[in-house]
């Protein structure tokens, strides 16, 4: 069987794609070229891989297999070109990262400081809600996915990387907003706008309040947390969102956290990769890095009445941010984290030991942890 390794690209995006017309603006060649390309795959292969549709195509059981093993492939093979630049010295290639919509206000942040130290590693960066990156991760197409809940029927890798606490809003000039302590019982009447249904964010919603046994008057859905933040700003009602898609003083957006007992609810993102994909070394690069960056930051916030030159530090690395955190050791707060690796079939917990980190200030060597 002759095999090229143009008609293998061609395919993987006829598959990533449906339509032949897709996989020719994916790969920039004519449509002509892609279904001259296909036809001899197909008689190469000796069964008919795709059928035509009225709109697209579909692949057969023969094409299904040839589109795991195209990413199969494809994805040892720069995997290869990877190593054999790190062998080199060099780090080049190309980097695939998903993340979900919560995580677009700080992951697109740290590209650039990267792409900085890396200029040779083509980053490639999809934003999208959590149902998407689902369907990105069972169709393995990205070396590393960020979101908050990792789905249970595909076998995944899943990492603690940052505390995501979920608050409750309402307008700056809502009643409640004055209040200095509430509880469920004073916000039961309310409606309550929340992300679509799928989205991690309510799904970490229903769960808490299906242990709670509270009912929120749900009015609206949406899957914008700006639209959201908006219509919450206009006094239609009450909203649950991630405090990283707020601004560091909600009332600059119109905004107030409601002080309602249980609130913030606990909510966690993770990195997350196919358990079977290995990490390439342009991955590894970028998980060093985006721990050095993140723990950066997590030591700048977690400072006592931090000042916003502390602050904006976070994100230039461990050596500018711990000039500032040695000063104020006693201020941080430490916390463990656990690992979860999931599996098709069942869920593995697997405890971690904190590890001390420690850091040099003017005055001295000082030791902590960071999650």
């Amino acid at each position: 069987m002759h095999i090229t390794w143009r008609q293998l690209r061609l395919f993987q995006a006829l598959a990533h794609t449906g339509s032949v017309t897709g996989a020719a603006e994916a790969e920039h060649v004519t449509q002509p070229t892609v279904s001259m390309q296909l036809r001899q795959l197909s008689e190469a292969a000796g069964v008919p891989l795709y059928e035509a549709l009225p709109r697209g195509v579909r692949l057969t059981d023969a094409g299904q297999h040839l589109a795991q093993a195209c990413e199969d492939i494809l994805h040892r093979w720069a995997a290869f070109e990877m190593e054999l630049a790190d062998l080199q010295g060099l780090k080049r290639g190309r980097l695939d990262v998903a993340v979900v919509s919560t995580a677009k206000s700080f992951i697109p942040r740290l590209l650039g400081p990267f792409s900085q130290r890396y200029p040779d590693i083509d980053v490639h960066l999809e934003v999208a809600n959590r149902d998407s990156i689902v369907r990105r991760l069972e169709q393995s197409l990205d070396d590393l996915v960020i979101m908050t809940t990792p789905p249970e029927h595909v076998a995944v890798q899943a990492e603690p990387l940052l505390d995501n606490p979920l608050v409750l809003l309402a307008a700056a000039n809502h009643p409640l907003a004055a209040r200095k302590r509430l509880t469920l019982d004073a916000v039961a009447g309310e409606r309550f706008i929340l992300r679509e249904p799928g989205s991690g964010t309510r799904i970490s919603c229903e769960r808490q309040f299906a242990q709670w046994g509270f009912s929120p008057r749900v009015q609206m859905s949406l899957g914008s947390n700006e639209a959201i933040k908006q219509a919450v700003a206009g006094g239609y009602g009450l909203a649950v969102l991630s405090r990283h898609a707020l601004d560091r003083d909600p009332a600059h957006e119109g905004l107030a956290i409601l002080p309602v007992k249980g609130f913030p609810i606990p909510s966690r993102w993770y990195l997350v990769r196919r358990r079977e994909r290995q990490p390439t070394p342009v991955a590894s690069a970028f998980l060093d890095f985006l721990r050095e960056s993140l723990a950066a930051s997590l030591v700048a916030s977690r400072l006592v009445d931090a000042p916003e030159a502390a602050l904006s530090l976070a994100g230039q690395g461990l050596r500018d941010v711990t000039r500032v955190a040695g000063s104020q050791p006693a201020s941080w707060q430490t916390r463990a984290i656990t690992p979860i690796v999931r599996s098709s079939s069942s869920s593995v917990r697997c405890s971690s030991a904190r590890r001390p980190v420690r850091y040099r200030s003017p005055s001295g060597p000082i030791e902590n942890r960071v999650p």
